[in-house]
């Protein structure tokens, strides 16, 4: 069995972890009371502490060698929160849940770079990476077609229920990987083999994240698409239900499979667009889809605005998806700091997207719904401009970097794309 088909199953399992039930817990906290802005501090709260330990987390994955176990953490992180929502409806014992949760989610993207990048090298990171997304957003379709069952036959509590098997099949998934399959050097960025010297390899200094200039400015954009996008999806579940009185669990079901469809097929494309149009141009397209999203939202706060409303977040967030991390190793590569410059760099788009469940439900009780999601894409103005102003900055340096990582010694992964 190639090492790679665990890889996918933790992936796959991965996708209730890094998602969570945010949009399911909205509607299920709304049931029990709850009114939106109260049910925006309570995931902002949890997404702060998230976004706090994003960078450190990268940190963590670039210094351990048994990376596998920081997967099987974070998975035991999402158990315990299912478990606390499932026997509490308090106010901290929901915002403890969330903490938990987000924390899960934050450590478990730069441990599935790392461990893509320890297997598949450099030069094939992006092929991987995007076979990865693939099986993670069947994971989401799979655990949201199931929540929709759960909540609509046994009750909203069981899809938490559901968020803990996930968490347990990403364990087992994650110990089926062999240790010796992710080369700990590569992993981390380092262009090393494994058998050399470990006392003469050094990685860079966390400063020099602070000089590259693209990965700041990729950080800058990201996190003002994500302040206008991340509340999209449960303020949108939270319109649709509450105009239309039931089926709630099934209407943010149906925003997340629609979603994740799109996202699935975005993935399966997204490393062919990166190698033929580069990653400033696939990028510049995503940033796009947020205003298109949010005008359509506005406009149709219907069941039947789900299909439009989800394919754009599908078109973006699965592009996204593939070609940030592949962005990030592009840039990092070598200086054996690319975990935690992803990290860092999902830390800073987390700070956007941590105070959008804040401002979107606030904006959604005091003045509607339709003037919250057009005030949320309106951000995008903010991404596509500093994208546009700094493109030949950014291009530069991408063609730069290919002379570089030309010369850098890299893995054989041939026999894993057979």
């Amino acid at each position: 069995m190639k090492p790679t088909f665990p890889l996918l199953a933790v992936s796959f399992f991965a996708a209730d972890i890094q998602a969570g039930a945010g949009p399911f817990l909205g509607i299920y906290l709304q049931a029990q009371g709850w009114t939106p802005d109260t049910i925006g501090t309570v995931l902002t709260l949890g997404a702060i502490v998230g976004m706090l330990v994003t960078a450190p987390a990268g940190a963590l994955v670039d210094a351990l060698r048994q990376r596998r176990a920081v997967v099987v953490g974070a998975s035991v992180l999402t158990i315990m929160a299912a478990c606390v929502i499932w026997f509490s409806q308090g106010f901290w014992p929901i915002t403890l849940s969330q903490i938990a949760t987000a924390i899960a989610g934050s450590v478990m993207g730069p441990a599935l770079t790392g461990l893509t990048l320890g297997m598949a090298g450099q030069k094939n990171f992006d092929r991987q990476f995007g076979r990865n997304q693939v099986a993670n957003h069947a994971g989401n379709i799979a655990a949201a077609v199931l929540s929709g069952a759960a909540g609509w036959w046994l009750g909203l509590p069981y899809v938490f229920a559901l968020c803990a098997l996930f968490g347990v099949a990403c364990i087992v998934s994650v110990m089926l990987i062999p240790a010796r399959a992710v080369h700990r050097h590569y992993a981390r960025g380092l262009a090393q083999d494994d058998d050399q010297d470990t006392s003469k390899i050094h990685a860079d200094s966390m400063r020099m994240l602070l000089r590259n200039r693209s990965l700041l400015l990729l950080a800058i954009v990201l996190a003002a698409f994500s302040l206008g996008n991340s509340a999209m999806l449960p303020l949108y579940s939270l319109a649709v239900a509450a105009a239309h009185r039931g089926g709630a669990s099934q209407i943010t079901a149906a925003n997340i499979v629609i979603s994740q469809i799109v996202m699935l097929v975005a993935a399966i494309y997204a490393s062919r667009l990166i190698r033929r149009f580069g990653f400033w141009w696939v990028l510049l397209a995503t940033f796009v889809t947020l205003p298109a999203r949010a005008l359509t939202a506005a406009w149709l706060a219907s069941p039947w605005g789900i299909v439009p409303v989800q394919i754009f977040d599908g078109l973006g967030s699965g592009l996204q998806a593939v070609a940030i991390p592949a962005l990030v190793v592009h840039l990092l590569h070598g200086s054996g700091r690319v975990n935690l410059g992803q990290g860092a760099v999902l830390g800073i788009e987390a700070a956007g997207g941590c105070l959008s469940p804040l401002l979107g439900g606030w904006l959604a009780n005091r003045y509607g719904y339709p003037v919250a999601f057009v005030a949320l894409g309106s951000l995008a103005i903010v991404s596509l401009a500093v994208w546009i102003a700094q493109g030949d900055v950014i291009r530069r340096d991408c063609d730069t970097r290919r002379d570089t990582l030309d010369k850098l010694t890299d893995l054989d992964a041939t026999a894993l794309f057979r």
